[in-house]
C-alpha cells in the first residue's frame, strides 16, 4: 500500500478573466491580475491547468462572460479534467450559482479564493474570528446556491473554515454568528486600545510595516530585529501581527510591526474585518511602506496601498517608502529623494540609512542624564522607571539614577538632573 492516499489531492482549476469597457480598472481582469490569481490559485493549494480571458463592452447581466464564452470554458474544464473555475472579478451570487451549474463545477471569484488562504493562515485567535467573520458576510448572499455544491466539493478550496461544519444553518444562525463575532472584534478592539493607551503613556514610537503581499515585510521586520517570523516566497504569509522592539540608537527605542500584505481587488468585507488589525496604522507614528523595487508592476502596487491606507484613515500618518528588493532594482536610476531608502532585506545593504531616516522621524529629543535624587524623594525613582529607561541605579550620599529620558521628564525634574540649566526665553538673556 502506497502513502500517496493520505496526501491531500491538488485541485485543478480553469482561470477565467474579463476585461470590459463598463467596468473600472481595478474591477478588469489584466494580463498581470490573471498572473496574480494564478499565484492566489497557488498559495490555497490548487494547480492552473487553463485560461481564458474575454473582452466584452459590459459583462452578461446572467453568467458574466456569456454564453459562447460558458460553452468555451465548459469544454476546457472537460478536457483538463478541471474541478473548479475560479474568475478574477466578482461574481454576483445569482451569476455564481448560474455558472456553477452551467459549468458543473464549483465557481469561486478572486474574493472567496482570497478568503480561503486566510481561513488557511490565520494563527491568532484575533485573526481567526476577522476571517470567519469575512467568510459569513461573503457567504450569507451566497446561502441558496451554496447547499449542493457544498455536499459536493467537502473540504475543497473555498469551502474550509467555517464553511464546511456551519453551513446547514439558516440565515437567522449566521446573522446571529455575524453579530457574536462583531462583538468579540470590538472586545479585542477595546483590549488593543489599552495597550495602545500605555504605549502612549511611555512615549514608545510605534513603526508599521505596511506593503504588497509578498513584497518582503517579513523578510526587513527579521533583519531588523532578529525575530524569526516565517518569510517565505507565498502570498499572505503573515497575517497576524507580530510586533518586536527596535534600539534605533542608544536614546530611542521604537515598537516595530509587521502586517498583512495588501492585494489589489481585496474584498472589501475583509478590509472591515481586518480593521481590527490594520488599525494599528492609523495609531502609529511612522509607516514603512515596503515596495518591492524588482516587480515591473511596483508602481500600480504602491497605488493599492496608498488607496488602502487612506481607506483605513491612515493617510496623514508620516511616512517612509522603502524600496526593497533594490539589489534587483528593474530601472536604470533607483528611486531616490526625501523619504525614500533603498535597501536588500535579504543582504543587509541600505538598513544602516534606514534606521538613520527612522531615527530622524522619531528620534524625541530623549538623552541620557544622571539623576541625583534625595532620599525622602525616593517616589520619584517609581516614576521614572514608568515614564524612562532606566539603566542604572547607586545608592550613595544621594540615589544616582543613570536614564535615558525625554525633555518634558527632565524638564520636571529640573535641578535633580547633573548639569540642569533653568530654561530662559530670549527676552530673559
Amino acid at each position: 500500500m502506497t502513502g500517496n492516499n493520505t496526501q491531500e489531492k491538488v485541485e485543478k482549476a480553469v482561470l477565467v478573466g474579463l476585461s470590459a469597457h463598463s467596468l473600472n480598472n481595478d474591477e478588469n481582469a489584466t494580463e498581470s491580475s490573471m498572473e496574480e490569481l494564478a499565484a492566489l490559485l497557488e498559495t490555497a493549494g490548487g494547480r492552473c491547468v487553463g485560461v481564458v480571458t474575454q473582452s466584452k463592452d459590459s459583462p452578461d447581466p446572467r453568467t458574466f462572460i456569456g454564453e459562447g464564452k460558458v460553452a468555451e470554458v465548459k469544454e476546457l474544464v472537460r478536457a483538463m479534467e478541471a474541478d473548479m473555475v475560479v474568475f478574477d472579478n466578482s461574481l454576483s451570487p445569482s451569476q455564481q450559482r448560474v455558472l456553477t451549474e452551467e459549468l458543473g463545477v464549483s465557481v469561486l471569484d478572486r474574493s472567496a479564493l482570497i478568503l480561503d488562504i486566510f481561513a488557511q493562515r490565520a494563527r491568532t485567535r484575533e485573526g481567526r474570528l476577522q476571517v470567519e467573520l469575512a467568510q459569513y458576510k461573503y457567504l450569507l448572499p451566497r446561502l441558496l446556491g451554496m447547499w449542493k455544491h457544498l455536499e459536493r466539493q467537502e473540504g475543497a478550496i473555498g469551502t474550509r473554515g467555517p464553511g464546511e461544519t456551519q453551513l446547514e444553518s439558516d440565515r437567522r444562525h449566521i446573522r446571529r454568528k455575524i453579530s457574536r463575532l462583531e462583538g468579540e472584534l470590538k472586545e479585542v478592539r477595546r483590549i488593543r486600545g489599552v495597550q495602545r493607551e500605555r504605549r502612549i503613556k511611555n512615549e514608545v514610537p510605534v513603526v508599521a510595516i505596511v506593503g504588497y503581499t509578498n513584497a518582503g515585510k517579513s523578510t526587513l521586520l527579521n533583519k531588523l530585529t532578529g525575530a524569526d517570523i516565517p518569510a517565505n516566497n507565498r502570498l499572505f504569509d503573515t497575517l497576524d501581527t507580530t510586533t518586536r522592539t527596535l534600539e534605533i540608537s542608544d536614546t530611542c527605542t521604537v515598537l516595530i510591526s509587521d502586517t498583512v500584505g495588501f492585494i489589489s481587488k481585496l474584498p472589501h468585507h475583509l478590509v472591515e474585518a481586518f480593521k481590527a488589525t490594520l488599525e494599528e496604522l492609523e495609531f502609529a507614528d511612522l509607516l514603512l511602506h515596503v515596495i518591492d523595487a524588482s516587480n515591473p508592476e511596483w508602481r500600480d502596487q504602491a497605488a493599492v496601498v496608498d488607496e488602502l491606507i487612506r481607506e483605513l484613515g491612515a493617510e496623514q500618518t508620516p511616512r517612509l517608502e522603502v524600496f526593497n528588493k533594490c539589489d534587483r532594482y528593474v530601472g536604470e536610476i533607483r528611486p531616490h529623494g526625501e523619504n525614500i531608502v533603498s535597501i536588500s532585506a535579504k543582504t543587509g545593504e541600505g538598513l544602516d540609512e534606514l534606521l538613520e531616516a527612522i531615527g530622524k522621524r522619531l528620534d524625541s529629543g530623549a538623552r541620557r542624564v544622571t539623576i541625583h535624587l534625595p532620599y525622602d524623594k525616593g517616589g520619584i525613582l517609581d516614576a521614572l522607571y514608568k515614564e524612562a529607561k532606566v539603566e542604572k541605579v547607586d545608592y550613595s550620599e544621594t540615589i544616582d539614577v543613570v536614564a535615558v529620558c525625554t525633555p518634558k521628564t527632565i524638564g520636571q525634574l529640573g535641578p535633580l538632573v547633573e548639569g540642569w540649566q533653568p530654561h530662559k526665553e530670549p527676552w530673559e538673556e
